[in-house]
């Protein structure tokens, strides 16, 4: 079955904002199959914390992309991009429609813009990096990167230590800085591949939502999954699934910093700047299209463009 003309249906927003709900919901009305757009989904064990579609979910409807990795995995964005493709090559073939949906927007950047063909990750570099961070903190590292690279600087939140690592990282190996080479790279996509829409409730309402899901995580065990998560052995908290929203601030708890009340307080904060990022990089997109979940009538309206493009799709 080709692509249809405008686009691989993309369901993306800030974090809290409902995109599962409304994906499960419209699989009573489309024979989908929802592919994540994920960075943590793609663990195992991980479920309180990430929200992760449960058993019953992921059996009425398939997903892909969810519990591909053990915790002490890595995962890149070059992965997540040959691996969505190939599943949405396998949906098509089965004669049902792809729907794209999550939050990582460094994933659906990769996806939807191609890849620069930058260098594989350096563990001495990355520890000597998070040596440094754990001395002079990672406020120390973003201003070196803003000197090294001040456009990727930019793009970059100062409490985003992955991120930070990962451009310094290419900085250093490479000599050049990351924004030059992601501006160098060539699409791998063809103009119209994807079409996206983002759920976004206004700002007050999402910040609601976000406390609420926490707190929700927090009484569902999600501390009991962080302790059981440590108590592998194996990992650390620099591995990037204990960077993951919660999870990083739970561990530093179980660490000895704060209290558990600290560590939700963290949690929320931390999670309202994710969507804030999220936000901010969706709406420098001017193919995106926007719905309110509060609005009435956001979902219907959503779900009969897509009923519109699975009829395109099988004539």
């Amino acid at each position: 079955m080709d692509a249809p003309d405008w686009g691989v249906p993309v369901l993306t927003g800030p974090t809290g904002a409902g995109k599962t709900d409304w994906a499960l919901r419209l699989a009573d009305e489309l024979p989908l199959e929802i592919v994540s757009v994920d960075s943590a989904l793609v663990y195992r064990g991980m479920d309180i914390g990430t929200a992760k579609p449960g058993v019953a979910a992921r059996t009425r409807v398939p997903h892909h992309l969810i519990d591909i990795r053990d915790p002490g995995q890595s995962y890149s964005a070059g992965e997540f991009v040959s691996d969505a493709r190939r599943a949405i090559e396998a949906i098509r073939a089965r004669g049902r429609l792809p729907l794209l949906v999550g939050g990582t927007m460094l994933y659906l950047r990769a996806l939807r813009g191609g890849l620069a063909d930058l260098p594989q990750a350096a563990p001495e570099l990355r520890r000597t990096l998070d040596a440094r961070a754990a001395t002079e903190g990672w406020m120390a590292l973003h201003a070196e990167l803003r000197r090294l690279d001040p456009l990727a600087a930019a793009r970059i939140h100062p409490n985003d230590p992955q991120r930070i690592q990962r451009a310094l990282e290419v900085c250093i190996t490479t000599g050049q800085p990351l924004s030059q080479l992601q501006r160098e790279r060539a699409s791998t996509v063809s103009p119209g591949e994807f079409r996206t829409w983002a759920v976004a409730p206004e700002r007050a309402r999402l910040h609601a939502r976000i406390e609420q899901r926490l707190h929700a995580m927090f009484a569902a065990g999600f501390l009991e999954e962080v302790r059981a998560l440590r108590q592998r052995g194996d990992l650390t908290a620099t591995h990037p699934s204990m960077r993951a929203v919660g999870y990083r601030q739970l561990w530093a708890c179980l660490d000895g910093s704060g209290t558990l009340e600290d560590a939700e307080r963290r949690a929320v904060a931390a999670t309202r700047q994710l969507a804030r990022r999220q936000l901010t990089w969706l709406r420098a997109d001017a193919g995106v299209t926007w719905l309110d979940p509060e609005v009435p009538g956001a979902y219907d309206q959503w779900a009969r463009e897509l009923r519109r493009l699975w009829t395109f799709a099988r004539s």
